[in-house]
């Protein structure tokens, strides 16, 4: 757990520099509004990371050219997957009800592994950038 969570701290802090990211959720950077409640009541912030693209078209590029990272719709292995829920998780939720939570066709979700950052940050640099 110690090294996925620092791994994913390494990723969403890289995700906040990059061009084609509008907004990243994860509840180890300062940014999130429960970091602090997560600082009273936890030793550690997890592997999950959620993320919003400029564009549905980076999304798709993103699940199509990432190699070391799996596409899979489940989360919380030792190796890391990346899931779409507005295609998964989240298909049978009405367009409406869905947007309002924030699940959009722009948002990707990210169960960080076992696996180096510099590899995994690797990975998303060339789907990103195509």
């Amino acid at each position: 757990m110690e090294r996925q969570q620092e791994t994913a701290g390494s990723i969403a802090r890289w995700l906040l520099g990059q061009e084609k990211i509008r907004s990243v959720y994860y509840v180890g950077l300062p940014s999130h509004p429960g970091y602090e409640v997560l600082l009273r009541q936890s030793t550690g912030f997890g592997g999950m990371i959620s993320f919003e693209t400029d564009s549905e078209e980076t999304t798709v590029r993103i699940l199509n050219r990432v190699s070391l990272i799996e596409y899979a719709e489940s989360l919380g292995g030792t190796e890391t997957l990346v899931t779409y829920p507005m295609l998964q998780t989240h298909a049978d939720v009405p367009r409406e009800e869905r947007e309002k939570k924030g699940i959009n066709e722009r948002l990707l979700r990210l169960s960080v592994g076992l696996e180096s950052a510099e590899d995994l940050i690797n990975d998303l640099k060339q789907a990103i950038d195509g």
